[in-house]
């Protein structure tokens, strides 16, 4: 079963430069920029801002098919094995496995799900940064 929570919003920007300089306008510190993710620590949460064409590489989609306000919701686990047991849980529940899960180049495991709505959410086991004990994430970049 999925926590209610979000660790990670995503934000797909065709300007990474213009994307930060606009919320570091609004007063957010950005506190780290690794591959090629702009982070901007929030309560309990992480503001990512990635290439869209990146992030719809890392969902195996077509960069078109993101629209113009391209975003991810990501949930992190605490353990490898959810993120299958969520993609089967959202696919019974009427949503898609868009990215099965696979493991990923820096040591972690992530799938892309869609909601039946389309929403897509990425589920993801970081062993550098899992959620604290009440769910909440912090960026260990």
């Amino acid at each position: 079963m999925m926590e209610q929570r979000v660790s990670l919003i995503t934000l797909g920007t065709s300007d990474a430069v213009r994307a930060a300089a606009f919320y570091e306008a609004l007063g957010w510190v950005q506190v780290d920029t690794d591959d090629g993710i702009t982070v901007f620590q929030l309560l309990g949460q992480v503001i990512g801002l990635y290439p869209k064409e990146k992030l719809a590489e890392d969902m195996g989609v077509d960069p078109a098919t993101l629209g113009p306000a391209a975003m991810t919701l990501g949930y992190n686990v605490r353990e490898k094995d959810e993120v299958a047991q969520i993609c089967t849980a959202a696919e019974g529940a009427g949503g898609r496995i868009v990215q099965p899960p696979h493991d990923i180049f820096w040591g972690g495991h992530s799938a892309f799900i869609a909601d039946p709505d389309g929403h897509m959410w990425e589920i993801s086991w970081n062993p550098f940064a899992p959620p604290r004990e009440d769910g909440s994430f912090h960026w260990n970049g």
